[in-house]
Order: C-alpha cells, then structure tokens, then sequence
C-alpha cells in the first residue's frame, strides 16, 4: 500500500524540472499499488544553497491522482525550473489513507514543523494532519532539538527515533539541517535502492555497520573518498570491510530509493533490497547500511544485485490497461513458472528452492497453506490435488483467520506462506507466529527480495514478471502452477503415483495452448459482459476442482466493477443459496467433465427448475450441457487438476469487460491496494 520514491543526485547536475519529472515518474510506476493521494519534497532555494545549510523544502501535495499531482505543480508560480542542482535529494509519496482522509494536509510527506525544520517550537509541537505518519516527523524534530552533541549524525537520529516506532513502516526523511543527505529505514514493508554511475563498481555487497562503533559516521562505504581511518571501537571484523563502492575519488552517482523495483528499472538494474530495521544513509554521496546491533541470524552484508526486469514488462504496449495485458499474458506466464523445473520429456520436476529440505518436507504429518484473498484461492484451488499425491492432510488457511485463531502449528507441519507481493502484512504476521513454533516454512511469491522470500526457510519463485493491475490474474494461475509443481515433486519416487504424475505432466506441456484457445473467446465474453454490466449481483457456481474457481471469479468482479457477486458452493445450494435463484438473477455454472459432473447437472436443473437462466462454463464437447443452459462458454478440455486455469480465465476476462463498460479504473480500484502492508 501506498509508494515511496526519492531520487538523490550527487556531483550529477539536474535543474529543478529534471528532478521533478523524476520524481513524478517513479510515482507513477508506483500507482498500480493503491493510493487516493500523492505529493513531493524538494529543495527551495536557487540551488547553490545546500552547502550554505540554508535551503528551505517545499512540500507540494494533492489529494487524487499524480496527474492532480502534476497539474499542482504547473501553478507553483514561485518556483525557477531551470534552476540547477549538484547535490538535491527529493522525496515523493503516494498514500493510501488509513488515518485521515484524503486531502492535501494528510497527503504525505509529513513535515517536523510548518517552518520546515528552521526554528523549534516555543511550547510543544503542532500537529497539522490527522496521520500517524506525522508523529514521526515530529519524534525526529523533538530527537533533534533534545539532540546531546552539534555533530549528531542523520542516520543516528533516525536510528533512535525508529526504536521508538511501533507497527510497520518504510520511510524516507530529507532534512534542512543534513542538506543534501538522504535516510532510509524500514519494517514491515519493501525498501530498496537503486545505484547508478557511469563509475563500475567496486564491490558487489555492502557490509553492514554496527551502532558499537562511536565514530561509525566516519567508517562508511564511501563514494566519494578513500576509506575514513580512526574507527578504533569497531570489532575488527567490521573495520576490514569498509571498504569503498567506487575504485577512485570524487565519483558521480544518483541513488533511487522505492518501495517497488517497478520505480527503478529505468534508470538502473543494480538494486540493493534492505531488511526489517536496517537504516541506509547517503552522506556525502556514501551510502552505508546502520543496524543498532547484532542479532543470530544477521547476514554481515547486503547484496548489490542485478535485476532482471525489463521496462517493456511494466509497460501497457498495445493493451487498454494492465489487467487487460496481463491476462493476455498468461500463456507465457504459465510457462515462465515451469520453465527449467519441468521436463516434459522424462516427467521430472526440480525446484532448486526447495530441494535443501524436500526430504523434511516429505517427512511431514501435515501441510498448511496459508494466503490472503487471491492467493489464499490458490490454495483452495490445488489443495485436492495436494491431498491426492502427497496423502498429507492439507489445510487451507486465511491469514487472518489464523492468527485470530491462535491456531495450534506443531515442529512437524510444513507451513506455506503463498503472496504475489511477498509483503502481505498478515501472512507476514502468520510466517512469524509459525516460525517462533518451529514448523518449517516455504514462500511462494512473485517478488525477488521480498519479505516472505526471505523470511521463509525456503521457497519458490512463480516468475510470473511483474503485475501491475490491483486485481491479480496472471500471479493466481502462476501460483496455481507452482503449488502443482510441488505436489508433482511431493510424489517422484512413489511408483503407484506415476501414471497420475504423468497425465499431469503432460497436461502441463499442453496448458500454454489451451488458455490462448481460451483467450480467443475474448470477443464472446465481450458481448456476454454487455448483456450483464447493469445487473446489481451475480452467482457463481461449482464445485470440486472448480469452487476456487467460483471464489476467485467473484472476487475479480468485486474488485473491479463494484457489482455484487458471490462464488456458491454447489453442493450447498438447497441450504439456502437457491432462495435467491430467479428468473432475474444472473448465475454463472461451471460445469467440468470429472467426479463431479453428475452432481453439478443436478444443480443445474435446480437453477432451471426456478425460472433461472444460468450462464454455463462447460468441455468444449460436452453437448448434453449446452443442451441444458441457453448460453455457454467453451472451454478445451484439459486434465481435471488443471482444468480450473482454463476455467477462470472466462471470469477475469468477464469481470475486465464488466468494469469497462461499467466506466471504472480497471487497474486501480477505489479502496484497494496491491500490496497489503497493513493489517
């Protein structure tokens, strides 16, 4: 939820305009993750101010779009644009409105005081907004006013103020008195930074520093200068490995801090991901890493790694919105995620992530699959499947649900924490409470250095490319791979598996076909969706292998169209669901040719039987169906535990179409968020 972007240019010279059209396109690169307002920080002044430590920041906000945003910053009158900067820091934000409504005084950033950090306050501090956010700002101003020595460094102070935080964050601060510095800190949420030069750098990881050293100030990654001497109370350890980013003295560099790679991509592919707690500063154009101590566990450095993205997968190209691209994207997505794990050719499965504790995972006694919203449907789709080829009890749990529950999690459970995001904050919650009981547990995420991936003691990687769109498509059917992955894996050396494990097998080898032959039914679905978008409510029905579908399909259609829609067990349509069935109420059957095709045309002559007129997603040659049901979709046939792929796929193409026609934002969806970082 909500997005952070700063961009610091040092010894690389921008004018205002430059740094603001920055600013504003990492703010949209952010927007698929939710906000109803946005705003930015930047330097006053003529731009040869900061070494003068006299610039004042000018806080630009707009509640709404960054579009609102930009039109804002057209009518600042009193601001030079061509002015040039050699050393700016500017901070932008988008808010997703938790305390406070929207409006300019709560959008973010949040400021210490109304004269931008110049004089204190006589008698206390006055707060402005109605965000908790805002306290923080004022903690750093009270910490600083109250500070014990002139020579207090930037990421000290921030330090101290973040023991004293509760809940998540991930925040930013830009200061009048540390003028061209930049700290960053996070916990709970996605940090990282991006580093570009024209300089090659030195060293591919930056070790982290330690708050035992009382000079740590002076013992930093420097890109500017040769390593500082003098750090005579740091382990010596620590001391050897500060070393600097660049060979040579005086080197250019801009450095983008974000909440999404997504933001960074652009400009650089060299990112370094920040953990729970860890402070990075900027100072004097050296970035180093701050921790207050060192705990069991700790890795001594932090990777710069190179990502693999590209701008083109975040970008819309021919499509009306990203939604729309990425569910015409999953016949390469699927393939994406079984790519080098599948061979198609002797019927093998790998999964480097798992392959440490595979051997303890198929020793286990239970398997717990726990998610939120879409993913949590994931589970709900292949636990059947699960439960067949391991033999395991397998639970599907929601977050939340879970730790409401204070649900019993034992040594021998092997708990699966499934997020496209990887920072989902109730599942992160979830992941804490089944590790502190000592289970094992295994990530399914889309998000390279995400908090789940590396929280988990395992894992695997969905490689579904980046979603942008708030209503998840291409990450579900991925996911849904990917746990099928593992129950094919669960199963290799069990000789009365084996034909099963081959029939699934191969119907993998044919699923990239099969949902481009779906995908062609768009135009059907179009003309489908024209017929519905005035209706208030829709059903939808199945069972088996196809409840998660009913689940997931009704979800799409809440969040995107704002109608309302419910996905009904079949099986549970005479204990009261059938009440609502009338010759007004739109239903949506899915009906699939396995063991439970009997029992579904059961429930379809029910609907008939009530005046209904449902809509039936059926086999392509199942003719006794079409027979039944006045209007299908036809979908090819596939085998059974794959078939829910094909069968949803009608569904998030229906509910696309829907919130069109409808005349609503497909990708960002009032009151929703991507990436749901608080609970």
């Amino acid at each position: 939820m909500s997005g952070i972007f700063a961009y610091l240019n040092y010894h690389v010279p921008r004018t205002r305009r430059e740094i603001l059209e920055i600013l504003l396109k990492g703010l949209l690169r952010l927007e698929y993750r939710g906000y109803d307002s946005a705003g930015v920080g930047i330097d006053g002044g003529n731009g040869k101010e900061w070494e003068a430590n006299a610039r004042s920041i000018q806080l630009i906000k707009q509640s709404g779009k960054v579009k609102a945003l930009d039109d804002e910053l057209t009518k600042q009158q009193d601001m030079d644009m061509d002015v040039e900067f050699d050393v700016h820091l500017g901070i932008a934000h988008t808010r997703w409105a938790t305390h406070g409504a929207p409006s300019p005084v709560n959008s973010h950033p949040q400021r210490s005081d109304k004269s931008n950090g110049h004089q204190g306050y006589h008698k206390g501090y006055e707060f402005e907004s109605e965000t908790d956010t805002e306290t923080i700002a004022k903690l750093v101003k009270y910490m600083y006013d109250n500070r014990e020595s002139e020579d207090l460094s930037f990421a000290t102070l921030v330090e101290r103020v973040t023991q004293q935080l509760e809940g998540a964050f991930v925040l930013v601060f830009k200061s009048v008195h540390y003028p061209g510095e930049a700290v960053g800190t996070r916990r709970g949420g996605p940090l990282l930074i991006g580093v570009k030069s024209d300089h090659k750098l030195s060293t591919d990881h930056i070790p982290i520093l330690y708050r035992s050293c009382k000079l740590l100030v002076n013992c930093s990654l420097s890109v500017t200068g040769k390593d500082k001497k003098g750090c005579p109370t740091l382990p010596r350890m620590e001391q050897d490995t500060c070393h600097t980013l660049f060979a040579e003295e005086k080197k250019s560099v801009e450095y983008y801090f974000a909440s999404d790679a997504s933001a960074v991509i652009e400009h650089t592919n060299r990112v370094i991901f920040l953990e729970d707690d860890d402070v990075a500063a900027v100072t004097a154009g050296r970035l180093t890493i701050h921790r207050i101590k060192r705990t069991a566990g700790d890795h001594p450095a932090r990777a710069i790694q190179t990502l693999q993205m590209e701008l083109q997968q975040i970008m819309k190209g021919n499509y009306s919105s990203f939604m729309q691209k990425e569910i015409f994207e999953q016949p390469e997505s699927v393939v994406n995620t079984m790519r080098g794990r599948v061979n198609f050719n002797d019927n093998t499965v790998t999964l480097g992530g798992l392959k440490d504790h595979i051997k303890e995972i198929q020793r286990c006694r239970r398997l717990i699959l726990i998610a939120c919203g879409t993913s949590y449907h994931a589970g709900v789709a292949t636990r059947q499947v699960l439960e067949e080829l391991t033999e395991l009890p397998v639970m599907v749990e929601l977050a939340s649900d879970f730790l409401d529950r204070n649900t019993p999690v034992f040594r021998d459970d092997v708990c699966f924490f499934i997020s496209q995001s990887g920072e989902t904050a109730d599942s992160l919650m979830a992941l804490r409470y089944c590790k502190e009981r000592g289970a094992l547990t295994v990530g399914v995420t889309n998000t390279v250095g995400s908090s789940i991936s590396r929280e988990t003691d395992c894992g695997v990687h969905i490689n579904a490319g980046p979603e942008i769109g708030v209503a998840s498509t291409k990450a579900y059917t991925s996911q849904f791979v990917a746990l099928i992955m593992f129950a094919l894996l669960m199963c290799d050396d069990r000789i009365s598996m084996q034909p099963r494990r081959r029939e699934i097998i191969q119907g993998l080898r044919v699923l990239p076909d099969l949902i481009k032959e779906v995908l062609s039914l768009d135009d059907e679905i179009q003309r489908l969706a024209a017929e519905l978008y005035q209706q208030k409510s829709v059903l939808i029905m199945g069972r088996g292998y196809h409840y998660a579908t009913c689940l997931e399909g009704a979800l799409k259609i809440k969040e995107i169209t704002y109608m309302h829609s419910e996905g009904i067990l079949a099986g549970e349509l005479k204990h009261g669901p059938l009440a609502l069935v009338d010759k007004l109420m739109p239903v949506i059957m899915i009906i699939m040719r396995d063991h439970t095709y009997t029992k579904c045309q059961n429930a379809l002559q029910q609907v008939v039987a009530r005046a209904g007129r449902p809509i039936v997603i059926c086999d392509k040659d199942d003719y006794e169906t079409a027979k039944s049901s006045s209007r299908t979709i036809k979908v090819p046939h596939c085998v059974d535990c794959l078939q829910g792929i094909l069968s949803v796929i009608p569904l998030q193409l229906l509910s696309f179409h829907l919130a069109v026609l409808r005349g609503f934002d497909v990708d960002c969806p009032r009151n929703l968020a991507k990436s749901v970082t608080v609970e």
